[in-house]
Parts: structure tokens; C-alpha cells; sequence
């Protein structure tokens, strides 16, 4: 490792870095604005400038930006330089002479970047009495608002949103010193990564829009560490909550899962929890007073538990306490996913390809780093936009691998890379349905049926592994994309093969895993991902649980049935005729839920939850990590509690056992590790609920928090009693331990001269790597070398029936989310439901886009606006799938299609 002296003080410092993460990583407090961890340098702030010398005899030394220094061995700075000081307090006095005086009401108060490093540099005064420079705003959408005049022209917004996410619509404007930050003309920003541009940002220009409605100091909120709700992959967030009311998402720092950043879905998709459509009350129906308080519920539930046959339908939305918690209820032969046979067949065919130990899956920091990338099937842009946007890295990185051979440029010189590289990318072949925003820059796009995209593996494993079987007749198209797509996957030192069940094919996963297979027999360290529809799929398929079908056949059997659905909308996942069967037939039915939807229309009890930002739970990821979200606030109404400590206590009544004390998350998945051996090591995943440091608590609140007396002013003027906390490690006080938490109860980033976002530097072990101590979640998968157990049944080609269309799915992004969908502004972006035939098929039918098509399906008739696709496959009808208020289709199916 190189040594360098700063300030004459020796350090050893990793080799590759340059010098502001040098410091950073060494904890000292060097200013900067253009550089970011993820992003590189570009030097275009000139606010970390240091003094570097010749060598140590060198007393004058010169003026340097310390982002655009590497790291040498013997290198002598200062940051301490009365001249490098002076120069960093003259940049950031000409930045502020146009930056407005407007901190009491921006919106990024408490966040600001720009607050902290003005601090830091002991600029206090202001000698500039002159006109400002002025912009006019734009809109840009339901999510980000924008305020120009704030801008230090740090160039981190279109870094991150053309160059690191792929935007196209926002850019940097300028002529001679007016430079601006947005679009050519107003209109809603097009990445689903915009809402980042919040946190990039080192001042107020963009920030959360949702937030400003209910705008709230960052000091003022309550904040917990949790975990995404809105897809598979199990982003990290810190969730604020003010009032009785989430008000903020923002990014929480997990190196191997989302690093710095978050998709739009999980950023904004929070305001389910605020609805309206919330359950507030426990309902018995068939009374003459519905609603019921505690007491009374528990009166009743003997009646309807004890003696008769209980069956649980489990969800893949629900922590994994709560549905472990119903199959001890219900007893592990009655309890079912509440899924359709071919979903639950697909997600468990994964994790049997997970748990045999063949082939490693990926993290999202490891598909970044891949070489070359192999998406097949999956719409990953839709069903998992931070995979979308780490595959997208690995693209550019490797580009810049190539370069790197033959210039030797490190890898944070972005700028000169970028020059380099130009058009150059890395390996990327994305195979799906129908096109997406990742072809350009793939190197092969194929759309298609399923069936055929399966074929296409196959054949590139047979060339990868040729003891496996070739493609029959297979087409010329198909022989050429494999053959390519396999030489190339060969050439690759770290190649990554993603699937997943969105498309509904077996095949598909049975490819996926060959192709991986095989490459791992070469000797490469070969990843293998799959994603899953909802944030504890994984989860729940790990409980080997039967399908919805099966509950079916027992309630059509047993006239005396009791089902306890837990979080779960059948209406969205079983076809709609399945579901009033199902519900027909049941004795009582019991419901735990979040809000008012189909289902709990249909309850005989039904009982409010806690949400995520409510009640404390664990999440499986798709790659297998266990990870717990805490709850950042506790309803004061204590009938809002989670669905396991609910269905603990009807398993008491059941049961007739002598409960004597609330239970804890860690005692359910302490049980959950004895009952199933694939979740060993899931007890340890977080410390105790009875860990402490030094006696104490960690707290939720920053040390700034205020107003607590204030907030119930209008009922007394003395301070009430702090919320207890018996579930975790957290206070819901500013009281408490002051240090550095285990990675896993970090409620905010926050240290001294540091309140923005950029404070998690000091919880790292070196600038943009792994939180110190490690960072949060347990793998539940490992690689263990197993030998392969091939897949040799190749499917035949996809082809056309007279007078019957293969239906699929298509999923949103922006629509699709079964609780995004209550924040006002993802609403306002979703699409409207359309049917998608080729220009054939339509003309068969006789019809044009715009028409309606009757679907005919599950003996019912659907009908969606028609459009046409120069991409769609002749035989094949797609359908916007998800949205609100839609049923589930039999996906996969024949239909009828008529005019």
C-alpha cells in the first residue's frame, strides 16, 4: 500500500485512489461538490484543493484539486495549508454570490450539501451586494421540483442522469456565464431514476416533490432503517416519519445490494401508508355494529379457530415472522402461498437452483461488475429497475476496462475515460418480449415468445457444454445469436446470467441455469440472478408451501373451513372465478390487511396491520438475503400492530396455550430457523431486540429533533411519555447511544459538520465501499460447487394457432405496484391498460389501433384499447398487467380475441 503524509502526518492509503477519497476514507474533512463516489471526478468545482509538494524538502508546493490526484507512494500534501484553505474559502465565496439566502424555506434544509461544506470552509460572511443572476423554473413531472437559482453548476445532476442512469431528456444548457440545469422545455422527466436527482444534488435545485406537500426538516423527522417494499431486490431506505405520517424515503448506503440509489418506485411509492384507503378498524360483519375493539375480537375468535379446520394463505408481500407466524397458526399442511400453480412452481423451481449450491447468485454490486451480461426473458427494466441500472454500469465499466488496457488511467477519472471510450460498451445480449430501454446498449436484442428465447439458451449451452443437447431445427437467426452471445460469454472473466418469472416459462429458468452451469465448469466466477414479482417472494417460496389450487380442492372438500388470508389480494394473483369459489366456499374467512381491497370485502373478520413503517419484519431479497425493516413510527391506536403478533395470539387461542408475553421478531425467526433448515442463519440477521451499547438505546431521532411538546401542545402542555420501543434496539427519543451502530440499526447518516446525505462516508470502510462492521443482511444461498443437474427438455418453437392467441403479461414500472400506486404522482405517470397485437394478427381481426379488442378468458370477457407492434410476434396478444382495479388473467394461456 502506498504511504502518503498529509499534513506531515504518515497514512497508508489503498493504491487506485485518488486523494479526496483518500481523506475522506481516513476521516478527514476535505470539501468537494463535483466528485461522488459512484460517479468518479471530473474536477469541475475546484473546492478540494490541497496543497501537493515535490517531495519532502519542498516547502512552497503548488495548488491541486485533490479529486484529479492519485494516490503515490511517498506523496507529501497538506489540507491544513493556510493558501489551500484561503483558495477553498475564495471558491466557495464566488459560488454563493449568486446562491440565494433562502435556507428557512428550501426544501433541502437540513440535506444541503452546499450548508455543510460553507460551514467547513469558514465562509460566514457575505460581501456581495450586487444583482443576482436569476433563472426561471420548469416543471418536471409529479415527482421532482426545480429551483435553478440554487445551482452551483457542480454538473452532478446530468453526470448522474445522462451518463450513470442513461437519461436522454435532461442536460446542461449554457452561453458565457449562464449556466442551466434541466430540459429543453417543460415536461415530466423520463428516467424512473429522476427521483435521485434529490440526493446528487448537493443544494436545493431538485428535490422531492411529494416531500414539499408535507414539507418536514430533516431534524424534525423520525427515521428507521428498512426495506423497500415495491419489487425483488430488496433496496435499503431509510424511511421518515413526522406527525403520525411517513413522510420521506431516501437511500440507505448498502454497498453490495443498491448502493447509492434507489429506483422512482421505491423513492416515492411511501404514500400507501398515509391512504385513505387505509383499515383503521377491527370489522366483524353479520353484526349490527361492525367494528369492534380488541377485547371483543378475542371473544370471538374461539368460535371460529377452536374445532373447526384452519388453512392460512400466506403472501409474498408480507414479512417472513408473519407468514412463518400463519403456518404455525394454520400447521405447515395448511398453509399455501395464495398463488396460482405455475407461479409457485416457478419460484420454487428457482429456489431449488439457489439452495443445490451449483452456481453463485449475484449481488447488484457484483452484476456492476460483471463483464459481460446475459438477460433472458426478464423485463428487467420494468419488474427490477436497480438491476436495469446495475447492469447499465457494467456496461460502461467494462468499456472502461478496455480502455484501461491500453491507457493506464485510473478508474475514477471519469472524465478522461468517458473521452476515451466514447461509444465503445461492454457485453450486454437482452433478450425479452418486447423491446426495452436497455437495447441500446446491448450488443444483441431479441424479442419473442418465451418458448423461443428458451430455445435460443439452450442452444447457447449446448455450444458452452456440447454433453448437452443441441436446439432441433433450429432457425439461422437462433444458431447466429448463439454462437456470438456464447463466444462472447466464453471470452468473459465475470459473466451474469439473469431470469426470472415474469414471462411465466420454466424453460426460461432451466436455460438460465444450463447456460450458468456451464460457464461455471470453465472456471469463471459466474453469477446467476433471478427476479421475483414481490419484495418476500423468495421468502415465501422457501417455505416449499403449496398453491392457491390446492387450498381450492380443500375448502371444495370441507364445508367447515376457516381461512386466514394474510396480506393478500387474491383478485391480483388468482383469476377471478377461482377466487369467488374459493370465498363461496369458506365457513369464515379472516383477513389481515393494510387496505381496503377486494378481498377484505369478502371478510367475516377482518383486522388491520402495521405497515413496514409501522411494525418491524424480515425480507428475502432475490438473491436470498435476509434483511429486517424496522418500523420508524408506532401507531397510537395499539390495535395496529404486525400481522404476526396477531396470528401469535390466535395460535394462542387455538392451541390453548398459556401465552404470557408479547412476542419478538427475533423469537419467530428463531422458529423459523428449527422448523426449516433453508433459512439457517436467518436468526442472526440483526442483534437482539434486547441489544444495547453501553446501557442504551439507539435512537431514531437526531440530536436536533424538536417539538415533541409542541406536537401535543393542543392536548397538554407537558411532555408525554416517549413511545416504548420492546421489538428492537431503537428509542423513539433523541436519548441514547451518540456512536456509530452495527450497520444494521443505522436509523440516518449523520457526523459532525456532515447533515447531508454525504455523511455516510463516515460509516464506511473506505470511501464507497462496505459500511463499517459489514454491511446489513445475511446470504441464505451459497455456493458450494455442487455438481450440475442438468436441464435437457428444450421446448419446441413457439407457433401461431388458428383463431387462438397466447396470452402474456406486460408489466409497469409506473402503474403495476399493488401499493406504489397510492402516491398521487406514480399514479398520474401510469399508463393506460392497452392490448398489444402484431400489425398481422390486428389485420386478421380486422381492426387498428385504438380499437377495443375483446379478450375472452377464464370465462369472462375483458376488453382493452388495441395497439399494434412492429415487434410483437404473430400468435402472441399482451395486456397491461397489474394495474389497479384489474383481475389476474391465466397467464400463459390460449385465449379467444375478438373484435
Amino acid at each position: 500500500m502506498p504511504r502518503i503524509y498529509i499534513d506531515n502526518v504518515p497514512f497508508e492509503v489503498k493504491a487506485g485512489k485518488n486523494l479526496l477519497e483518500a481523506c475522506l476514507s481516513l476521516g478527514i474533512d476535505l470539501p468537494y461538490f463535483c466528485w461522488h463516489p459512484a460517479m468518479g471526478s471530473i474536477g469541475a468545482c475546484r473546492q478540494c484543493a490541497v496543497k501537493v509538494y515535490k517531495d519532502a524538502d519542498d516547502t512552497k508546493g503548488r495548488i491541486m484539486m485533490s479529486c484529479m490526484e492519485s494516490v503515490k507512494d511517498d506523496l507529501h500534501i497538506s489540507v491544513c495549508d493556510p493558501g489551500a484553505k484561503a483558495f477553498r474559502a475564495q471558491v466557495i465565496e464566488w459560488l454563493m454570490t449568486n446562491h440565494p439566502h433562502d435556507c428557512p424555506v428550501c426544501d433541502e434544509g437540513g440535506s444541503c450539501h452546499l450548508q455543510d461544506v460553507t460551514v467547513m470552509t469558514g465562509h460566514d460572511y457575505r460581501r456581495y451586494e450586487f444583482k443576482k443572476r436569476t433563472y426561471t423554473n420548469q416543471y418536471l413531472g409529479p415527482l421532482i421540483n426545480h429551483e435553478m437559482n440554487r445551482c452551483i453548476q457542480c454538473y452532478r445532476c446530468v453526470r448522474f442522469y445522462r451518463d450513470y442512469a442513461g437519461g436522454k431528456d435532461l442536460n446542461v444548457f449554457s452561453a458565457h456565464n449562464h449556466v442551466y440545469f434541466g430540459r429543453e422545455k417543460d415536461g415530466v422527466l423520463q428516467s424512473p431514476f429522476s427521483g435521485n436527482l434529490a440526493e446528487v444534488c448537493p443544494t436545493g435545485v431538485f428535490t422531492d416533490k411529494t416531500l414539499k406537500e408535507h414539507y418536514t426538516r430533516k431534524w424534525d423527522l423520525t427515521n428507521a432503517p428498512a426495506i423497500c417494499q415495491h419489487c425483488s431486490l430488496g433496496c435499503n431506505v431509510i424511511a421518515g416519519e413526522r406527525y403520525g405520517q411517513l413522510r420521506s424515503i431516501v437511500n440507505r448506503y448498502n454497498s453490495e445490494v443498491n448502493g447509492y440509489f434507489l429506483c422512482d418506485k421505491g423513492r416515492f411509492g411511501y404514500e400507501f401508508v398515509n391512504s385513505e384507503n387505509r383499515i383503521t378498524q377491527t370489522l366483524i360483519r353479520h353484526r349490527t355494529a361492525e367494528a369492534v375493539d380488541e377485547n371483543t375480537l378475542m371473544n370471538y375468535l374461539p368460535n371460529i379457530l377452536i374445532g373447526h379446520t384452519v388453512i392460512g394463505i400466506g403472501s409474498p408481500r408480507a414479512s417472513i415472522e408473519s407468514n412463518y407466524a400463519l403456518m404455525e397458526l394454520a400447521g405447515k399442511e395448511c398453509f399455501y402461498q395464495g398463488l396460482p400453480d405455475n407461479q409457485v412452481f416457478l419460484q420454487q423451481k428457482i429456489v431449488d437452483i439457489l439452495s443445490a449450491g451449483t452456481v453463485h447468485t449475484p449481488s447488484l454490486k457484483e452484476i456492476e461488475q460483471a463483464d459481460a451480461v446475459l438477460v433472458l426473458g426478464e423485463d428487467i427494466w420494468n419488474t427490477a429497475p436497480v438491476m436495469a441500472l446495475a447492469v447499465r454500469q457494467s456496461v460502461m465499466k467494462t468499456a472502461a476496462a478496455h480502455v484501461q488496457e491500453q491507457v493506464p488511467l485510473p478508474g475514477w477519472h471519469d472524465a478522461a475515460l468517458k473521452e476515451l471510450a466514447q461509444e465503445s460498451k461492454g457485453f450486454l445480449a437482452n433478450m425479452c418480449v418486447l423491446p426495452s430501454p436497455l437495447d441500446e446498449i446491448a450488443a444483441c436484442q431479441v424479442h419473442g415468445a418465451p418458448d423461443d428465447m428458451a430455445r435460443l439458451g439452450f442452444q447457447i449451452a449446448h455450444l458452452l457444454n456440447n454433453t448437452l443437447p443441441a436446439v432441433d431445427k433450429a432457425s439461422a437467426p437462433l444458431l447466429h445469436n448463439a454462437t456470438m452471445i456464447s463466444q462472447q460469454l466464453l471470452l468473459a472473466k465475470h459473466p451474469v446470467i439473469i431470469a426470472g418469472t415474469s414471462a411465466g416459462s420454466e424453460a426460461l429458468i432451466r436455460a438460465a441455469y444450463d447456460i450458468a452451469a456451464s460457464l461455471q465448469n470453465n472456471e469463471q466466477r459466474t453469477g446467476l440472478a433471478f427476479v421475483l414479482p414481490e419484495c418476500n417472494s423468495m421468502g415465501l417460496a422457501m417455505t416449499g408451501a403449496s398453491s392457491f389450487e390446492k387450498a381450492l380442492a380443500i375448502v371444495e372438500k370441507n364445508p367447515d373451513v376457516t381461512a386466514v388470508i394474510l396480506e393478500n389480494d387474491l383478485y391480483r394473483n388468482i383469476p377471478a372465478d377461482m377466487a369467488d369459489t374459493f370465498f363461496s366456499k369458506c365457513r369464515q374467512l379472516v383477513v389481515l390487511d393494510t387496505l381496503h381491497n377486494r378481498t377484505t370485502e369478502k371478510a367475516d373478520v377482518l383486522i388491520p396491520i402495521a405497515t413496514f413503517a409501522e411494525g418491524d419484519g424480515t425480507f428475502i431479497n432475490n438473491e436470498g438475503r435476509a434483511q429486517r425493516s424496522y418500523q420508524v413510527f408506532m401507531s397510537p391506536d395499539k390495535a395496529l400492530k404486525e400481522a404476526f403478533k396477531w396470528l401469535f395470539e390466535m395460535k394462542v387461542i387455538r392451541r390453548a396455550i398459556s401465552n404470557g408475553h408479547d412476542v419478538h421478531p427475533d423469537e419467530m425467526l428463531a422458529g423459523l430457523e428449527r422448523a426449516y433448515p433453508l433459512f439457517k442463519g436467518i436468526a442472526d440477521v440483526v442483534p437482539s431486540h434486547a441489544f444495547r451499547i453501553h446501557g442504551s438505546r439507539i435512537p431514531r431521532e437526531s440530536q436536533r429533533y424538536s417539538g415533541r411538546t409542541a406536537m401535543q401542545a393542543n392536548k397538554a402542555v407537558s411532555e408525554p411519555k416517549p413511545l416504548q420501543d420492546d421489538d428492537s434496539p431503537l428509542s423513539f427519543t433523541m436519548e441514547g447511544y451518540r456512536g456509530m451502530p452495527p450497520a444494521p440499526l443505522i436509523p440516518y447518516f449523520w457526523a459532525p459538520g456532515w447533515n447531508s446525505g454525504q455523511a455516510v462516508n463516515k460509516y464506511q470502510q473506505e470511501t464507497g465501499g462496505a459500511l463499517k462492521g459489514g454491511d446489513p443482511g445475511i446470504r441464505l444461498f451459497r455456493a458450494t460447487g455442487a455438481t450440475p443437474a442438468w436441464f435437457q427438455d428444450i421446448p419446441d418453437a413457439f407457433t401461431a394457432r388458428q383463431g387462438k392467441w397466447f396470452l402474456l403479461p406486460q408489466y409497469q414500472l409506473f402503474g403495476s405496484g399493488e401499493l406504489s400506486i397510492y402516491t398521487k404522482g406514480i399514479a398520474a405517470l401510469s399508463p393506460a391498460p392497452k392490448a398489444l397485437l402484431s400489425a398481422k394478427d390486428a389485420a386478421l381481426l380486422n381492426m387498428t389501433t385504438g380499437d377495443l379488442l375483446s379478450v375472452q378468458t377464464d370465462n369472462r370477457t375483458y376488453q382493452f384499447p388495441l395497439e399494434t407492434s412492429d415487434h410483437m410476434q404473430d400468435g402472441i396478444v399482451i395486456l397491461t398487467a397489474g394495474l389497479k382495479g384489474m383481475e389476474s388473467l391465466s397467464w400463459g394461456t390460449w385465449v379467444n380475441l375478438f373484435k
